[in-house]
């Protein structure tokens, strides 16, 4: 297993000493740990400790990132969850996880591990039994699945790429600046596996949604996402609500899978924040 950088551990020993309660974000493909940044600075004024390790081997900077994409290579879902899995381990408190996208799905995987206080996974990746892939879903992963050679890959989405994956519902204006701020490589490794997990009874793209140690989850979707539609949210909403903990679903109209990052993301935050405090509160 990859353990933790020195800067992450620091991070970590700052969030203990804090004495406050954590949150661990968790960023999907083609961005990086900074895109959290609004987001912790909205959760650390509200009186939370934050924290945002990125994937195994992640660069710090999207410079360094697309300076050396090979890094990227190779990433699997269950190498990145365990990876994640240590923040629990590390915290004097279990901590409430977000994540977005890949992001989402792990969010949801360390929920199952019961490693979580409270769980938002924001358009998330699905898993195996959610069964609907609308056409554009397949679009959105055509510049990784059209290559069988990019399973060992990283890649790099072209501008045209990203703007219908991510920033669809947005101006051309700002989509060209979240592209040149946030986007970086990723693996291609993750994407094929999603795409075959209904095909794979030992894929690493599943979760158990009926142990009851998950605690509270809200599913936040994107009603115009390309990458993860709201239909594929809706179906993992489907599997999940039969936990006997809580599952909510939250649809944000009019917005694309860059809702974490665009103009738009303090309604999105504010949503989370709103939900998480208030099943912090039941369980207290």
């Amino acid at each position: 297993m990859t353990h933790l950088t020195p800067h992450e551990q620091r991070e970590f020993d700052r969030a203990n000493a804090s004495g406050l309660q954590p949150v661990v974000f968790v960023h999907g493909l083609y961005l990086l740990a900074s895109s959290w940044d609004n987001w912790r600075t909205f959760f650390e004024e509200r009186g939370y400790t934050t924290l945002a390790p990125g994937w195994p081997d992640d660069p710090k900077t999207v410079a360094e990132a697309n300076e050396n994409p090979d890094v990227f290579a190779h990433k699997r879902i269950k190498q990145v969850t365990d990876y994640y899995a240590q923040a629990p381990g590390q915290l004097k408190r279990k901590p409430v996880v977000i994540g977005h996208s890949f992001g989402g799905l792990i969010a949801q995987q360390l929920a199952d591990e019961a490693l979580s206080a409270v769980t938002v996974a924001i358009d998330p990746a699905g898993f195996r039994g959610v069964l609907p892939v609308p056409l554009s879903e397949l679009k959105s992963g055509a510049p990784v699945l059209s290559n069988p050679l990019n399973y060992h890959r990283a890649v790099a989405l072209t501008y045209e790429q990203f703007r219908y994956g991510f920033t669809n519902a947005l101006s051309e204006e700002e989509a060209r600046q979240l592209y040149d701020r946030y986007a970086v490589p990723g693996s291609g490794t993750p994407v094929f596996q999603a795409a075959a997990a209904n095909l794979n009874p030992w894929t690493e793209d599943q979760v158990n949604t009926s142990n009851p140690e998950r605690g509270p989850l809200l599913l936040v979707a994107g009603e115009q996402d390309h990458t993860v539609p709201l239909a594929v949210v809706k179906a993992a909403y489907k599997l999940q609500r039969h936990n006997s903990s809580l599952t909510t679903l939250r649809e944000m109209p009019g917005r694309g899978h860059s809702l974490t990052i665009d103009h738009g993301w303090r309604e999105v935050a504010e949503v989370a924040f709103a939900f998480i405090k208030e099943q912090l509160s039941i369980g207290q």
